[in-house]
């Protein structure tokens, strides 16, 4: 269907579009747990995206040891670090369902973390500029006292545009690369530098939102 113009919802014509819109404003998810959903993390990004689905969180962050074991492949360190930030929070959220993630940026087998500095951060970018990355995100989705947990990873592949030296400095120039795995954040002021993205997009921004909400209907946590 096609609706141009402006069209009056009072208008016995419009039915069908006042109940499409009813129904957007009532229909949400139904959270199937009496404990709010943990969030093993302490990113708004991630926050952001479970909340604007309507998901109520209590952010409690793992602090665990994120340090790399030598020889691990990307989709295993994001996993391993995933499943160890929540099995953290598992212990002291016995009965509820506990989210852990981790994102690392990945270009030629190098792993871009979050830049120490703005030298760092021109670095990078100077890296990624003109080429494909990948991006991994691990999540790990537990419940303790049901004995349930699934750990999974998304990947990403990320074109950047050539970047000028000029560009490069001016958004390093801002408070936004240093937070950020790789030194950018594609749904900030970063998107100017992304050419094309194949796969989540969600999950370059911290969480691959739509895997997650599968994982959470498959183990019975919520649903439609």
């Amino acid at each position: 269907m096609v609706f141009i113009g402006n069209p009056k919802l009072d208008d016995p014509g419009n039915k069908i579009v006042k109940n499409m819109l009813f129904m957007v404003n009532t229909t949400s998810m139904k959270w199937m747990d009496k404990k709010k959903l943990v969030l093993a993390s302490r990113s708004p990004r991630r926050k952001r995206l479970l909340a604007q689905m309507g998901l109520d969180l209590e952010v409690v962050p793992a602090d665990v040891d994120e340090a790399m074991v030598q020889g691990q492949s990307p989709a295993d360190f994001v996993n391993a670090l995933a499943k160890k930030k929540t099995c953290h929070i598992m212990q002291q959220r016995r009965d509820a369902w506990v989210i852990g993630a981790d994102t690392i940026v990945v270009k030629d087998n190098q792993v871009l973390g979050k830049p120490e500095n703005r030298a760092d951060a021109i670095k990078m970018l100077d890296f990624l500029s003109g080429r494909t990355h990948s991006v991994f995100t691990g999540y790990t989705v537990g419940h303790h006292a049901r004995g349930q947990m699934v750990t999974s990873t998304v990947e990403t592949r990320v074109l950047f545009k050539v970047l000028t030296k000029q560009e490069i400095l001016w958004y390093t120039g801002t408070d936004e690369p240093y937070d950020k795995a790789g030194g950018y954040a594609a749904q900030g002021l970063g998107a100017f530098m992304v050419k094309e993205i194949r796969g989540s997009y969600a999950n370059v921004v911290g969480l691959p939102v739509c895997e997650v909400i599968q994982t959470l209907v498959s183990l019975g946590a919520i649903q439609f």
